[in-house]
């Protein structure tokens, strides 16, 4: 069975940065998009970010600006870079894969942006 297994997860400080990274336990074929949630306590997980194989990208509004999310196809991986964080911005992030009828989903990173 396919994971993805997300790290790079932490404490920083209000407008610090950190590198998300999520990698397949195994090479997934036929991958068309790959893309990051998070889930604030309390809250419904929500979109982060998105990439497909066409090179698009897309955002969250409260991110645009700040996160960038990026790609190894070869690797079946993905990255987000978050910068300038905001306490807001903590939530356990998790990565997701699609290809035709499926999606494989991470167990999360826990990020916390607290002084």
């Amino acid at each position: 069975q396919v994971q993805l297994v997300e790290a790079g997860g932490g404490l920083v400080q209000p407008g610090g940065s950190l590198r998300l990274s999520c990698a397949a336990s195994r090479s997934i074929g036929n991958i068309y998009a790959m893309s990051w949630y998070r889930q604030a306590p309390g809250r419904q997980r929500e979109f982060v970010a998105g990439s497909t194989n066409g090179g698009s990208t897309n955002y969250a509004d409260s991110v645009l600006g700040r996160f960038t999310i990026s790609r190894d196809h070869a690797k079946s991986s993905v990255y987000l870079q978050m910068n300038s964080l905001k306490p807001e911005d903590t939530a356990l992030y998790y990565c997701r894969a699609d290809v035709i009828g499926y999606s494989y989903w991470g167990q999360g990173t826990q990020v916390t942006v607290s002084s």
